[in-house]
């Protein structure tokens, strides 16, 4: 998602990759209630939703409904996470390319997690490795690196998809900070971070 300044883009906000359906322009009214839909659901029967809104609460940042928007989006992605929102960030689901009701859970419990973050570290989201850490964290706690999510993406591996993924998926998304362009930034950063990272499953006990 992108919302804001320009400087609030760079400062603020974290989106999640992903590969475009076919946009049916001739629908798109339609398109924005089924997803508007698939948002109401999962904000309410989610297990995983759910779980981080309760600790969104726990740690100072309580959340309800208003805090999530459905809305197109320009850049191919399922979602983001805009922390210039006031008071706790917001986040947006993107009508144009969230698929089906399980990538619209999976794309807000992700964003959660970035919210999670910048609840309890007060993240600076120009730094690339703290940004690299909550990627990270949003791609192995979200479910976005399951083997059946990988399966569909076509990358298998018996050995090693699981962190494969992870770091793939959260170098494509620090690649998008303007803060962390030029040749191996992103991916820096996160080789750096990924160890620790990967330990820190809060607020999950372990990755789910």
């Amino acid at each position: 998602a992108r919302t804001g300044t320009e400087s609030e883009r760079a400062r603020h906000t974290m989106s999640t990759p992903d590969s475009p359906p076919p946009v049916d322009h001739n629908n798109q009214g339609a398109q924005h209630k089924k997803v508007k839909e698939w948002q109401e659901y999962a904000l309410k029967r989610s297990p995983m939703v759910k779980f981080m809104m309760e600790h969104m609460g726990k740690c100072g940042c309580p959340v309800d409904d208003s805090y999530f928007t459905v809305r197109r989006c320009d850049e191919s992605v399922g979602g983001g996470f805009d922390a210039a929102e006031e008071p706790h960030g917001g986040i947006v689901l993107c009508e144009n390319h969230v698929r089906d009701y399980k990538h619209a859970e999976m794309t807000l419990t992700h964003e959660l997690i970035h919210a999670y973050d910048n609840c309890r570290a007060f993240v600076d989201w120009t730094n690339c490795a703290h940004h690299a850490c909550s990627e990270i964290r949003a791609a192995s706690l979200s479910g976005d690196c399951k083997w059946l999510q990988e399966l569909q993406r076509g990358n298998f591996a018996l050995q090693g998809q699981g962190g494969n993924c992870i770091k793939r998926r959260a170098i494509l998304s620090v690649e998008m900070n303007p803060s962390c362009q030029g040749p191996g930034v992103a991916e820096k950063a996160v080789n750096e971070a990924y160890k620790r990272c990967f330990r820190d499953t809060a607020p999950f006990d372990r990755v789910p």
